[in-house]
């Protein structure tokens, strides 16, 4: 039987927590990259000076992007998603998630209902099936095609069917014997007691359609109604031309491809990385709580 001293402790924690913090900046060097190359000037960038730090700092590519009324449209469309996407999501989980956590004593097609989602995890349509039922629903160059195909994500709701099953039966049998009926025990009780593992999915479903860009490049016919991430794949990574207005043509004297390109990427992803820090207390609790059946 081996025992570990104290100090030896000591060193293994240090090391761990330097090791994990080497690890968590080799993450973030290629945003603080990208931010630096955003401050930089038209010259500094070209020429491949920036690194970490910006290179003649100006705000001129911030300002250029914010007024763009394409990449407006566009970060408008993808917030009405995330909270359109948001609602539907966590209504119809949570609705799947409580039937799905009680004893097949309770709910006699238990088992059937949940092999029937699993089976979606595991298998699916193809692509050009669902690209037809969403034209057959009427719902392409909708927000909603945005939305409903993806409305009950499996994954998430076996992480809550899991939390749910690990709370106290006596909750609800106390709660039945007051009189109170599912729909009460549901919001009332569980719903409640459920905010770290709700806060997580959240989360997930927060970036999920944030950075979701593919769907919205082939349900949406018109460029007006793309989300952020779609117009951000077409004018960052395929690298199409800037169009611009003559009112714009002197601002191009100081601002160039790459540093718009990367202002467009940070504003991207800053509202995710501004939600990042109100969930984080709730993240590794709600995770751990929700995938671990008892």
């Amino acid at each position: 039987m081996f025992i570990i001293s104290s100090n030896s402790r000591n060193v293994f924690i240090f090391f761990n927590s330097a090791f994990m913090a080497a690890i968590s900046m080799l993450c973030l060097l290629p945003m603080i990259n990208v931010l630096a190359i955003s401050f930089s000037s038209k010259i500094a960038a070209a020429a491949g000076e920036v690194n970490l730090w910006p290179v003649d700092f100006q705000l001129t590519s911030y300002w250029y992007v914010l007024r763009k009324p394409e990449f407006l449209r566009a970060f408008g469309v993808s917030v009405q998603r995330v909270i359109l996407g948001l609602c539907v999501n966590m209504v119809l989980i949570i609705l799947a998630a409580y039937p799905l956590s009680k004893e097949k004593k309770d709910f006699h097609f238990r088992g059937v209902y949940v092999w029937f989602f699993v089976f979606t995890m595991l298998f699916g349509g193809g692509l050009i099936p669902l690209y037809m039922v969403v034209r057959a629903a009427g719902l392409l160059d909708s927000i909603w095609a945005l939305i409903l195909p993806g409305a009950l994500p499996v994954y998430n709701t076996v992480i809550l069917l899991n939390f749910f099953r690990g709370l106290s039966k006596e909750l609800s049998e106390s709660a039945f014997m007051d009189g109170a009926g599912h729909w009460t025990i549901l919001w009332r009780i569980y719903v409640p007691l459920s905010l770290p593992s709700l806060a997580t999915l959240s989360l997930f479903v927060i970036v999920g359609h944030w950075n979701s860009w593919f769907d919205g490049m082939i349900y949406m016919n018109s460029t007006r109604n793309q989300p952020l991430q779609t117009y951000m794949q077409q004018f960052v990574v395929q690298s199409k031309p800037l169009t611009v207005s003559k009112e714009y043509l002197k601002m191009l004297e100081y601002i160039s491809d790459r540093t718009v390109k990367s202002a467009q990427i940070f504003i991207g992803a800053l509202p995710v990385l501004a939600v990042y820090p109100f969930m984080q207390r709730y993240f590794i609790k709600g995770l751990v709580m929700g995938s671990v059946k008892e």
